[in-house]
């Protein structure tokens, strides 16, 4: 383990320490979970990211059917 020394607003490190009280644990260890599991979210996240973006495209439109231009897409009662 590495100590990391962090400064906080007072309001954030009364929070800290009643949060850790809270779940029978230091400010320390609370911070250290805090950050690992943001850790894994972000990796999670960059995983799933990388799984779409490496999926081959796929059309949109129907068989055989070209895109509709700007002017079609516009141009409808309902959005006068």
């Amino acid at each position: 383990m590495k100590n990391v020394t962090i400064t906080l607003d007072p309001e954030t490190a009364r929070w800290a320490r009643m949060e850790a009280a809270r779940r029978n644990t230091s400010v320390s260890r609370l911070v250290g979970e805090m950050l690992a599991e943001y850790r894994q979210r972000e990796s999670r996240s960059k995983q799933a990211a990388q799984r779409f973006f490496s999926r081959p495209a796929a059309r949109i439109s129907g068989q055989g059917e070209s895109y509709p231009d700007r002017a079609s897409l516009y141009d409808r009662p309902v959005l006068r």
